[in-house]
């Protein structure tokens, strides 16, 4: 009989090989994500930079950092809370768009993830997140900040925060988002969770 372990390890090993799309032509890593295996919080954002393909770690580039920042005042920590990961698992060149083959492609894989993991919430980082699971008329700067459902899980859109490196004035709206992921956690997995800004 086929345990979690195994099939997460069966999940991972997919993607590694992945050679759905052309992006494996070009990549070094692809990315499964990281964080707790049975997180109650996934954070999906849109795909691999740089600094990502070159190391195997989603999130460590400068949008990362910027991320970082947010878990900590949240409270969360990438190994107890969350689990991170992307829309498309390697990097499109020169950091263009993911191509709408390129998410069909990967897309199955975070139903899997998603599956296998079962957070209760999911929040979705910048338009192409929100997008591939949300529908093509969602937006971002409209649908920001409201909850959501993915199937029967609640989804809070935010902005992807390279947005708010390249935009600080989106830093105050993001934050209000969080605040209430930080409320919709304590509702939802631990009404004790400690955080001095809510």
């Amino acid at each position: 009989m086929e345990t979690m372990d195994s099939r997460i390890e069966v999940l991972r090993a997919d993607i590694q090989q992945c050679r759905k799309c052309s992006l494996y032509e070009t990549r070094h890593h692809a990315l499964v994500g990281n964080g707790a295996e049975n997180a109650r919080i996934m954070l999906i954002g849109e795909a691999p930079g740089a600094e990502e393909d070159q190391q195997g770690i989603v999130f460590i580039g400068k949008a990362g950092q910027m991320l970082d920042k947010i878990l900590m005042a949240c409270n969360f920590s990438r190994d107890k809370h969350l689990f991170i990961t992307n829309i498309v698992r390697c990097r499109p060149p020169g950091n263009r768009p993911p191509k709408d083959e390129e998410i069909a492609a990967c897309l199955p894989y975070l139903e899997r993830q998603i599956e296998l993991i079962n957070p209760s919430i999911l929040i979705t980082l910048g338009a192409t997140a929100l997008r591939s699971l949300a529908g093509g008329t969602s937006r971002i700067t409209r649908d920001r900040g409201k909850w959501q459902y993915y199937g029967t899980r609640l989804m809070m859109p935010t902005y992807h925060p390279a947005a708010l490196l390249r935009n600080p004035g989106l830093k105050k709206e993001t934050w209000e988002d969080f605040k209430e992921v930080i409320r919709k956690y304590r509702e939802m997995a631990d009404p004790g969770h400690p955080c001095n800004y809510v």
